[in-house]
């Protein structure tokens, strides 16, 4: 089955940046939407960006702008670069993969999730 593991969170100071990346192994039919959600301490898990296969995007209206989500297929992993980071972007970031098994079913696929934090 496919797994993804994020890597690229830590420590930076209000205007700062930071490179996410989300890796895919295993095994699956295919790799459609795949996007980054995050969750800031004392709220809910909310949709950062997304990305389909054909590499259209969206992006939650606070980060449009500062931050880009992109996709190397050949390679099954997944980027979001965030730049002009402030406090209030401090979350753990998790990846997130729509993915059709081998047996066609669709399936949502989870990474275990990176810290950031944005602090002076």
């Amino acid at each position: 089955q496919v797994h993804l593991v994020e890597s690229g969170g830590g420590l930076v100071q209000p205007g700062g940046s930071l490179r996410l990346s989300c890796a895919a192994s295993g095994i699956a039919y295919s790799i459609d939407d795949m996007g980054w959600f995050r969750q800031a301490p004392g709220k809910r898990r909310e949709l950062v960006a997304t990305i389909t296969s054909g590499g259209a995007t969206n992006y939650l209206d606070s980060v449009k702008g500062r931050f880009t989500i992109s996709r190397n297929n050949a390679k099954g992993t997944l980027y979001l670069q965030m730049n002009s980071l402030q406090p209030e972007d401090t979350a753990v970031y998790y990846c997130n993969a729509q993915v059709v098994s081998m047996t066609r079913s669709d399936l949502e696929v989870w990474g275990q999730g990176t810290l950031v934090t944005v602090s002076s």
